[in-house]
């Protein structure tokens, strides 16, 4: 466990490094000059001129790549333009925000997604499982960003129930029902297309599993068919669920961003659409990078509960 564990990190370093170069070459060809957006008004060219030479922002394009790469290894993410503040504390500032959002719409996608993929392998062709691949279909092809604007419009608008907007309410709030009541429709609205994509894939899982041998067997010696679904082919089923939950995890980061602007989320999305809008070039290759690399540790732990639960991946 612990090579296989060494070498996923090792194969992940040149992923991140593509990573960072991606991110810095789509980022440095966006149009425009970030000097004349951080001074406005006062964009003459002679402060133009001074402020790239101050940001660094005159130098060749390899050798930027190479200096901010550089002080990415030594922990230094760089400056923030706009907020004048290091770009590693906004990110963590935010990123708890995030993680609450994103973490419960994962748990959410997670738990109903393999619930309604058991449900309707062991239904197959029966009345529930036109129910659930109907509402699959209907969950995967409708958008988050839209499912979340009718969400707003008819459970905080019309009904009343939960607040449309932010975390914690302004005046009042700030406990863990006041989360909990603004985190209810992001986290549904976030989780949704995951779920049925996890749905989906959980039902043919079960349903490869369950014409195996040993499956037949477990019947055939008077097993309750509860412990046959839940104990026999749940648990080999789950090997094969497990990569599609890694990658429904970077799903579910990436599609944050547009929750977050949805609902007024204070978290790494939001400050990446702010950070894009104000041309703040660090801030938002820090963003990309940091949420980027989470998705690659996530998938290194994915991997290694996949080969906790099935050894034989290792040969």
């Amino acid at each position: 466990m612990t090579r296989y564990l060494f070498f996923r990190i090792l194969a992940a370093v040149p992923v991140l490094l593509g990573i960072t170069l991606i991110v810095f070459v789509i980022l440095s060809l966006i149009p425009g000059d970030p000097a004349m957006a951080i001074l406005g008004s006062y964009a003459t060219p002679e402060n133009v001129a001074r402020l790239n030479q101050q940001l660094g922002l005159d130098r060749p394009l390899f050798q930027r790549y190479f200096i901010w790469l550089g002080n990415l290894l030594q922990g230094d993410f760089g400056r923030s333009f706009a907020l004048n503040r290091p770009v590693i504390d906004e990110i963590l500032d935010r990123f708890h925000a995030t993680l609450i959002l994103s973490g419960t719409a994962f748990i959410i996608c997670s738990l109903a997604g393999i619930a309604a993929g058991v449900i309707s392998a062991t239904r197959q062709y029966g009345l529930a499982d036109k129910i659930i691949t109907f509402s699959v279909l209907i969950g995967i092809s409708v958008p988050s960003f839209f499912l979340g604007m009718m969400m707003i419009l008819y459970f905080a608008v019309r009904l009343r129930w939960f607040p449309a907007s932010g975390m914690y309410a302004l005046y009042g709030g700030g406990d863990l029902a006041d989360l909990l009541s603004h985190l209810v429709m992001p986290a549904l609205a976030l989780a949704a297309v995951a779920t049925g994509v996890i749905a989906r894939l959980s039902r043919a899982a079960m349903l490869e599993v369950l014409r195996l041998d040993f499956i037949r067997t477990a019947r055939a010696k008077g097993a309750p068919e509860r412990r046959v679904i839940l104990r026999h082919a749940l648990r080999h089923a789950i090997v094969s669920i497990l990569p599609i939950l890694g990658l429904q995890a970077g799903f579910v980061l990436s599609g944050a961003v547009y929750i977050e602007i949805v609902f007024q989320w204070p978290g790494v999305g939001r400050m990446l659409v702010d950070a894009i809008l104000a041309r703040d070039i660090i801030l938002v290759q820090g963003g990309v990078l940091f949420v980027a690399s989470c998705y690659v540790i996530f998938n290194i732990l994915v991997d290694a509960a996949q080969l906790w639960l099935d050894p034989r991946i290792k040969s």
